[in-house]
């Protein structure tokens, strides 16, 4: 159960983190969308693992 929050909290974060330069009007495939969805994707990993402790 606790590799499936972290996934879950993974996809939730890189998600986000590739909508946010959206704001701005960049696209979420653009090199900053995909930056963002890896900071996402590794604050997503990070709160997955501290919900699951």
């Amino acid at each position: 159960m606790d590799r499936k929050i972290i996934w879950l909290c993974l996809a939730v974060g890189s998600t986000a983190g590739s909508y946010i330069p959206s704001l701005w009007g960049a696209g979420s495939l653009s090199f900053s969308g995909l930056i963002f969805g890896a900071l996402g994707g590794l604050a997503g990993i990070w709160v997955g693992y501290r919900v699951s402790e």
